[in-house]
């Protein structure tokens, strides 16, 4: 990997590979940034370290977040005359997915050293695509709490010791997990309140799926050479 990184960053990534030398590979970022893959077995090993190094001390986990790798470096956009990223794009939504290679689930963990100054961000692959599973880092990070339960409700990813592994955004009884990529856009069911009953009811989604991109036409009549003035 070209290292284009600023002096600051060049001096943390020595210290990390000091303190870690073999437990982490280092994976592109902005030049001010420093971004480290650590494998799974070795997460909690490395995250004792990066908190108690003292000139590491990346005393405060910032943040915790899941990632869905399904469908990573493919378009769904068929384009011909425009861009991928244009607005002439339509998607077909029930088009069938190509198997998933490799580990599909991964937590990203931002840390901040208050003592140093410094920021790390790290991440760490689940290895099962189906029932994604990881180490907690509770014990660690107190912080991490909340984050994991958040990571669990979205996106499904289970954390190994975690003391209370509940859902903390989604309703009671909630069917599925929402930042899954396969997770469907109109949802499973519909939730409104009842006054006859004086509750809360589900029921069957009652919205057609659509796509969800404006779409442009590019043969416009206005245009058309028939309707030019003769010169």
């Amino acid at each position: 990997m070209t290292d284009a990184s600023t002096p600051k960053i060049a001096a943390l990534a020595a210290k990390v590979a000091a303190h870690l030398p073999g437990r982490l590979l280092r994976v592109p970022a902005l030049a001010d940034e420093l971004c480290y893959e650590v494998e799974p077995d070795k997460l909690r090993e490395v995250c004792v370290v990066l908190r108690d190094a003292p000139d590491l001390k990346f005393e405060i986990l910032i943040d915790l977040a899941g990632i869905d790798y399904l469908d990573y470096g493919s378009s769904e956009w068929k384009t011909f005359s425009a861009t991928g990223s244009g607005f002439s794009r339509g998607v077909d939504r029930g088009a069938a997915r190509a198997p998933h290679d490799g580990a599909r689930f991964a937590v990203a963990y931002q840390l901040l050293s208050i003592t140093n100054n410094q920021r790390l961000r790290i991440r760490a692959r689940c290895e099962d695509a189906e029932d994604p599973v990881i180490d907690s880092v509770v014990e660690i990070w107190p912080g991490a709490n909340w984050f994991e339960r958040e990571a669990f409700d979205l996106f499904g990813i289970l954390f190994t010791g975690h003391p209370d592994l509940r859902r903390i955004l989604t309703d009671y009884g909630f069917i599925g997990h929402p930042f899954r990529k396969d997770f469907p856009l109109i949802g499973n069911v519909e939730v409104r309140y009842d006054a006859d009953k004086q509750r809360v009811v589900y029921e069957p989604v009652s919205i057609e799926p659509r796509t969800l991109v404006p779409k442009v036409i590019r043969h416009d009549n206005r245009y058309d050479a028939a309707l030019k003035a003769p010169k």
